[in-house]
């Protein structure tokens, strides 16, 4: 008897009969299309400076994020500090911009508006004064759970120094302090791409179209609108939901990459 508790059992399936697959449903798609809606209200927000998720992506003009839209501005003494807060859709300012170059698949430098690489000195802050990239002038990105810590040449991470808020490099763990966000200048996206996104503009009509336009295949050279009210997407606007709200619609019309 045990060895018949050993056979599988399954349903009974008779002679040409067609088996029918369950179809799964994606649900990967509807997550990637909120990350994206997401990713572009924050850099809207940032003035359209993009958050860097991989090393490769760290290249050019940067911006060094630590809170909420505070940025390392360079002084003309070659120290660094954190500088005032932003407001909402203000990019960082000409004196908080670096140029990231990249040394090698791990490494960066990061060289300052006043045309020098930055370091770090002996008692671990940081200084812009050098002319040459060496090693004290290396510095290793390190991505883990969708955040990033910087580790310096000296093996600390960078961090503010609450005191003065100077930038340094004195813990060699990486704690809340030492997270930073390095921001990208999105200069491919131009006003009407970002005014597309912004759900405050338009009417509820106008801004519909316009997410439908960006996240639906046309394979008939047709849009696919759910027409009738818009009462629940206004409903949803003066709530915070309408992103929610406008991802249910799309996904009625049965046309959406992200929505199947």
């Amino acid at each position: 008897m045990s060895e018949y508790n050993k056979v599988r059992v399954s349903k009974l399936v008779l002679k040409n009969e067609k088996i029918k697959k369950k179809k799964k449903k994606n649900k990967s798609k509807n997550k990637d299309e909120k990350i994206n809606v997401e990713e572009n209200q924050e850099k809207i927000k940032h003035g359209n400076w993009a958050e860097a998720k991989l090393i490769s992506e760290i290249s050019g003009p940067v911006a060094l994020e630590f809170g909420s839209q505070t940025y390392v501005t360079a002084m003309d003494n070659g120290l660094f500090t954190l500088g005032p807060p932003h407001d909402e859709g203000d990019g960082p300012l000409p004196e908080e911009i670096l140029t990231a170059i990249v040394v090698n698949e791990t490494r960066i430098a990061l060289k300052s508006g006043y045309g020098k690489y930055l370091g770090v000195d002996k008692d671990g802050t940081i200084v812009g004064r050098s002319d040459a990239i060496g090693p004290l002038e290396q510095f290793e990105p390190i991505f883990q759970d969708n955040k990033l810590a910087i580790l310096s040449s000296t093996g600390c991470f960078i961090s503010i120094r609450d005191e003065d808020d100077s930038l340094v490099a004195i813990n060699r763990t990486a704690g809340p302090n030492e997270l930073v966000k390095v921001r990208l200048q999105a200069i491919e996206n131009t006003e009407e791409e970002i005014d597309k996104l912004d759900e405050k503009k338009g009417n509820i009509k106008d801004i519909e179209k316009n997410y439908v336009k960006m996240f639906q295949k046309f394979q008939d050279k047709k849009m696919r609108i759910i027409e009738g009210k818009r009462s629940e997407l206004k409903k949803a606007q003066q709530e915070g939901k309408l992103h929610e709200s406008l991802l249910d619609r799309r996904a009625k019309t049965k046309a959406d990459r992200y929505c199947k």
